[in-house]
Formats: C-alpha cells, sequence, structure tokens
C-alpha cells in the first residue's frame, strides 16, 4: 500500500541511520529523495513551555440549558451589575453574554443590550442563535438593521444616528463596533444609556489612560451606576501596559474566571501546547523552514515594518515565502489562494491576506470565512498575514501559530497564541514560535535586539503561568487538614509535613508552605484569588529583573524574590498596607518559582517515560518538588531563581557566541547598588535582626545574609559622606 506524503515527510526528517527504507516503493522513492534534499539543517527548535492535557471532555459538555462550563459558570453570576469575564479564545464568551444578556431583558428590568465588538468581523459572533433547540428558554435575536457591524459605511457616520434611533425603538439588542459606540456616546451622553447593559467584548482595548475614550466613557457609567456592564477579554493583564481600568472602578466588577488549564484540560482532541522561540541570523525568510511544516496548518505573521526583522518590502518577503514552500502553479478562481506545488508533490493552498490590492486581500478574506468551509479541514493550509487573522480569527484547524518578530504587547501574543489553541477532530498537537533576529553585537540596533529577545523570553515565561493549573496556598500550621476535592497523592495527606493536593475537577492546586503570610484585606485576597498573573507579567517584563535574572551570575535570588518583587508591588498597589504587601509578593514569588521548580522536575522525569507520565508530568513535579526538599517553606522557595531555567532554554537556542555577546551588553551597564535598593535591604536586616536578635553580618557564609550586611553598610558609607559634604 502506497505510503502517506506526510509519512514521507516524517521519514525524511529522521536521521539517516534511523530510517528504514524498506517499506518504500520505487513509485513512492522520488518524492522520498526530493523530501530528503529538502529537509532543512537542523534546528534548534527547542519548546520554552511545553504542556500535556488529560482530554477529558469537560469543557465541550452542555448542561440542560445548553452551556458549556464557562457559561454556566458566568450564568450563576448574572444577577451582579458588573461582570467581568476572564475566559480563553474558544471558551464560549460571546453564547454566555447572550445567556445573561437575555436574562438581565427578560428577568432583571434591563431595556436593552448594546453590544460593542472592536472590529466588524466579530460581530458576526453575536448573529441569530437558537438557543431555545439546547435547552434554554430564550432564543437570542438581533433585528438585522440593529447589527451595525453588518453594514455598510464609517463608524462615525449614520452608523452613530442608528445607535440614537435603537435607543428610541422597542427593539432589544445592538451590536456595534467600539468606535461607533464611542461616537455614540459622545453625540448623545451617558444618560441616554440608562438601565440599558452595555457588554464590551474584547476588554483589553480599553484603558485607564485618559487618552483612551471608550476607557473615559466607561468610567463615567461606573460613576453615574445607572447601567449594567458585561466585559469579557481572553487575556486580560493589567500590567501590560497601561490598566485597563482605574482600580476603584475595578473593585465594583464581580469576577468570573476560567482558565486556560480547564479549557485545554477539557478538550476532546488537542493534546499539547508547545510554545517556544527561535533565533535566526541574516533574512528569516531563508530560514523559514527551519520552523515552519508545510503539513501543518500555519497561521504566519510576518514582520511589522517598522521592526527589526522586516525587509521593509513585505510584498517580497510573501513571495520568498512562498517561493521555499516550493513552486506556484497560480490562484484558485473562487478563493483567491495561491496554490503552490511541494517538492512531494501535494498542493497548498495559500491564504494571503498582506496583499495591497484590496480587492484580492478582500476576497481571500472572503473565503476564509465561508461558513460553509468551517469543518473542511483541507480548505486552506497556510494563512500569511501582517495585522490581521489575530483578535477573533476562528480557524479550528490552527495547529501552528508563527509569528515572525517580537511583539511588544503580551495580550498581542496571547491572542495570537488563541488562534491555535481550537479543539478540532485529528489535531492532537497546536504549537507557536516566536522567530526573533539574533542579537550581533556587531550591529548598532544590538541593544534593541537584546531587549526583543528579553520580552520573547518573558512571554513564554507568563504563558507558562497562564497555561499551567492554578495555585492556591495555605500556610501549614498545627491545625491544617485536608480539603475534600483535593488528591494528596498515593499516601494522602500527612499532617506532620508540607502536603500538596490537586483537583483534577477544577485544575487547582491546593500547596502547604511554612510561613506563608495570608493577605488580611478584601483587595489583598483578591490579588491573590484572581491577579497573581498580572503581578508575574509585571515582574518578569521588569528590565532589571530579568537582566540580573538570566546573566549576572554573583545574583543572590532574594534581590529579585524579596527585593525586585517587593519594589514592584508596592509601585502597584500603593493602598495595600506592609503585611498584605508581603503576603502578596510570597504568593506571587510562590506561583512563579514553583512553576519553574515543577517544569524542572517535569522535564527529568518524564524524558523516556511512557504517555501516562506525559499527561500527569507537571502535576507530578510540583508533588516530587515539595517531597524532594525537607520541608517546604518561604525562605527556601525565595531562594530559587525564577529565571534559572529559562536561561537553560535560552542556552540551547542561541549560540554560545551570542549568548556571551548578549551576556556582554548587559553587564556592561550593570550598576552594583542603588540608594534605593540599599533601603529595602536594610528593611530587611532590621526584620532579620528582630528575627533572630543580630543584624546580619558582612562575612556570612550566606549569601543573602551578607548581600542585606552590604545593604546596611551601603546606607552607612552614603550618611557619611553626606554629612562630610
Amino acid at each position: 500500500m502506497p505510503i502517506s506524503e506526510k509519512r514521507l515527510a516524517e521519514l525524511a526528517a529522521l536521521p539517516d541511520d534511523a530510517i528504514d527504507t524498506s517499506d518504500i516503493s520505487e513509485a513512492d522513492e522520488a518524492f522520498f529523495r526530493a523530501a530528503k534534499l529538502r529537509q532543512p539543517k537542523k534546528s534548534s527548535v527547542i519548546p520554552s513551555v511545553s504542556v500535556t492535557y488529560a482530554r477529558t471532555g469537560r469543557s465541550t459538555r452542555s448542561n440542560a440549558l445548553g452551556m458549556r462550563p464557562m457559561q454556566e459558570r458566568a450564568f450563576e453570576r448574572r444577577g451582579e451589575q458588573y461582570l467581568l469575564i476572564k475566559s480563553p479564545p474558544a471558551s464560549g464568551k460571546s453564547r454566555a453574554l447572550m445567556f445573561i444578556a437575555l436574562d438581565k431583558l427578560h428577568r432583571q428590568g434591563v431595556k436593552q443590550a448594546v453590544i460593542v465588538v472592536p472590529e466588524k468581523s466579530i460581530g458576526a459572533s453575536f448573529h441569530d442563535e437558537p438557543l431555545t433547540q439546547f435547552g434554554f428558554w430564550a432564543d437570542w435575536k438581533v433585528v438585522p438593521k440593529w447589527n451595525l457591524c453588518d453594514a455598510p459605511g464609517a463608524d462615525n457616520g449614520g452608523k452613530v444616528n442608528s445607535v440614537g434611533a435603537f435607543l428610541e425603538s422597542d427593539d432589544r439588542a445592538l451590536v456595534c463596533t467600539h468606535a461607533t459606540f464611542r461616537f455614540a456616546v459622545d453625540k448623545f451622553g451617558i444618560e441616554a444609556f440608562d438601565d440599558r447593559l452595555i457588554a464590551v467584548d474584547e476588554f483589553h482595548h480599553v484603558s485607564a489612560n485618559p487618552d483612551n475614550k471608550l476607557g473615559l466613557h466607561l468610567g463615567d457609567f461606573i460613576a453615574r451606576d445607572k447601567v449594567h456592564i458585561v466585559a469579557m477579554t481572553g487575556s486580560y493583564f493589567r500590567g501590560d501596559a497601561e490598566a485597563v481600568l482605574a482600580p476603584q472602578d475595578e473593585a465594583k466588577f464581580d469576577t468570573i474566571t476560567y482558565t486556560y488549564y480547564e479549557q485545554l484540560n477539557g478538550y476532546e482532541y488537542l493534546k499539547e501546547l508547545d510554545i517556544g522561540y527561535f533565533f535566526y541570523s541574516g533574512s528569516y525568510t531563508d530560514d523559514i523552514l527551519k520552523v515552519l511544516d508545510p503539513t501543518e496548518k500555519t497561521i504566519v505573521h510576518i514582520p511589522n515594518v517598522n521592526s527589526r526583522e522586516s525587509t521593509k518590502d513585505k510584498i517580497r518577503e510573501v513571495e520568498h515565502i512562498i517561493e521555499e514552500l516550493g513552486v506556484w502553479e497560480g490562484i484558485d478562481p473562487t478563493t483567491g489562494f495561491q496554490l503552490v506545488r511541494t517538492p512531494l508533490g501535494r498542493v497548498l493552498k495559500i491564504a494571503d491576506l498582506v496583499d495591497d490590492d484590496s480587492a484580492k486581500r478582500d476576497r481571500v478574506s472572503a473565503a476564509l470565512k465561508n461558513p460553509s468551509q468551517k469543518s473542511n479541514r483541507d480548505y486552506v493550509d497556510i494563512i500569511i498575514a501582517l495585522g490581521m487573522a489575530k483578535e477573533g480569527f476562528d480557524w479550528i484547524w490552527c495547529e501552528h501559530a508563527l509569528t515572525v518578530g517580537y511583539r511588544s504587547s503580551l495580550t498581542e501574543i496571547v491572542q495570537i497564541i488563541g488562534r491555535a489553541t481550537r479543539d478540532a477532530p485529528g489535531k492532537l498537537r497546536a504549537r507557536f514560535t516566536n522567530l526573533i533576529a539574533e542579537p550581533d553585537a556587531s550591529e548598532e540596533a544590538v541593544t534593541e535586539a537584546v531587549n526583543d529577545t528579553l520580552k520573547a523570553i518573558a512571554a513564554s515565561l507568563l504563558m507558562e503561568q497562564v497555561l499551567t493549573p492554578r495555585f492556591e496556598f495555605k500556610p501549614k500550621n498545627l491545625q491544617s487538614g485536608p480539603t475534600p476535592g483535593f488528591d494528596y497523592g498515593e499516601d494522602g495527606y500527612d499532617p506532620s509535613k508540607t502536603n500538596v493536593g490537586f483537583n483534577g475537577e477544577t485544575g487547582r492546586f491546593q500547596i502547604e508552605i511554612k510561613g506563608l503570610i495570608e493577605p488580611k484585606s478584601g483587595e489583598a485576597q483578591r490579588i491573590c484569588n484572581q491577579d497573581l498573573n498580572e503581578v508575574i507579567a509585571a515582574f518578569v517584563q521588569d528590565k532589571t529583573t530579568i537582566e540580573r535574572g538570566l546573566f549576572d551570575s554573583e545574583l543572590v535570588p532574594e534581590e529579585l524574590t524579596q527585593l525586585r518583587m517587593g519594589k514592584i508591588i508596592k509601585d502597584k498597589y500603593p493602598e495595600l498596607d506592609e503585611e498584605d504587601r508581603e503576603a502578596v509578593r510570597q504568593h506571587a514569588v510562590a506561583a512563579l518559582n514553583l512553576t519553574q521548580k515543577a517544569k524542572e522536575v517535569a522535564l527529568r522525569g518524564a524524558e523516556g517515560n511512557g504517555e501516562k507520565s506525559l499527561n500527569t508530568a507537571f502535576i507530578e513535579g510540583v508533588r516530587k518538588y515539595a517531597m524532594d526538599v525537607r520541608e517546604l517553606d518561604i525562605d527556601l522557595i525565595d531562594r530559587v531563581n525564577p529565571f534559572g531555567e529559562a536561561y537553560s532554554i535560552l542556552a540551547k537556542t542561541m549560540s554560545e557566541e551570542r549568548l556571551k555577546q548578549v551576556a556582554a551588553v548587559i553587564g556592561a551597564k550593570r550598576v552594583n547598588l542603588t540608594i534605593e535598593e540599599a533601603r529595602d535591604l536594610a528593611k530587611r536586616a532590621l526584620k532579620f535582626k528582630q528575627e533572630r536578635g543580630r543584624l546580619p553580618s558582612i562575612t556570612s557564609p550566606d549569601a543573602w545574609e551578607k548581600r542585606m550586611a552590604e545593604g546596611v553598610a551601603f546606607l552607612q558609607r552614603a550618611k557619611t559622606e553626606a554629612e562630610r559634604g
């Protein structure tokens, strides 16, 4: 029987001494030889994050009302005036809103629902849905003229008048873009929307920055307090750039969180998700096939024309990618897809969304949205885009999101990764690859290149935090005991030691830590329960922190885990008192470092073991790390460098020469100690004295005690010099 093209490609990718060609017929041999010749040199594509899931099918099952788990969780809070839904792509946020909006319209006295989306294409998510067919008590309906995303014309024109006409009508639901809504509020005032539901999709577009009109309007709506607001997002990072909401406004929202782990672990098909970065030199188009596998369904985002990675000719870049893939054979007359024959003889259908000819680009875009082809895996093979095919773009078959050049926004990276995390029949693995220009000390832009490298590492660290189970930390004390629903391993709960429990249903760890401080205030509790990833986002994006964590050979880890993290939390949450700030700091460091240590243990333990080990590798990694140490306490966790594992990945993906160059660039600008850091060290030294009855010794063999003593000495010298001067 003939061998499939995919199997031939897999064989061709193996080392020569590992290939068994006995089952390759003469007819297939020509294809095999062509594939072997086409194979790129061995690349260093090593995932910095690799997560496996159990495929329970839970997140795709519906209850008696037709609600999937996230939707059910959100609907339980339908009576809240202000709701914030944080949930991954493909978890069903649009339909969750329909359920909530219908309840508010029919049972909570809300007059109308105004659905606000960032761009017109996303408006299609709110077309009519026959919800009664699946068990709900009402259908979702939008009168066609009130879905303004389907209407022609500009946002600031007749559509604004249509919003006014809707507000005067008896109809119940309107869909428009963020821009149309902003202009409508400017024209009619916030009072015109009283007693209505304002639902904002892709809420991360909002910002507390005074220049963000939508953010200002929402602040005014909250201050007036006469509307209901439902905000939805799959990537909400307050620390990304600007805060999304002012803290006092955000505190009014009831938050529903459905994690990436819950969503992906509950899929039927997708089993593994890899995230990694790959460095290249020269032009990225020459190295593209080192990371682009033509047998995988792929979205390629080429670099922004202003980035270092861009050749400044986006059209030629697309042509070069096509030339690398095979021989161009024309354009499909119906879809506008480029047809390219690979060396194996397979014809790839490539959707080019970069073309400057708007007519051609619109035809391709329309073909990609064809609802009749949504379930057709063979409809398209590769999509090449620049600014499109990110947010809200739904192609369930996408197996690989390949992005060239660093994206400055973590939110944008999360959105791009979300294109590959849809569940689809036969789709077992998905991956995200960031192709980045290797720093070169001979270039003027070396500092920028180093910064991009550090940002890519920060993004992978944060995504690892987002994708793994959630942590619930508890202080270990005499009253500690097991919690129903948690599995504490083969030996069960042991009251004499610190325990690690796991609830597979909710995807949540419960970890006991000796010396852990619990948050007191409601705000500190909220941060520890809901915002730890936002704290970690700010920490891993802090330039000084990541530079020292990766490249300072003399680093004492507590300088990062205690001083830098402490400063970030103080700046981020100035309203918290000192004890609550310390509680948040401990919880954030514990979440980050336990993820890194579990990853290290899991990677070691999973090598050579079976599928069962891979499915539970992270869970067992957390358990094993906790068991391997004598006692899990906060001091031990503080002594872990959060960037140790990231450096080991970087060392495998970047050449030794380049790695030394990066270290040299960073080392050249290092400042040994600042006055602010010295003050923080002195505060820690005072606490040390209160606990041990003596000040830290500058000759101590303990590196952290010595560093605290150096901080005290630095302040004393500074004081003496000031008195002399």
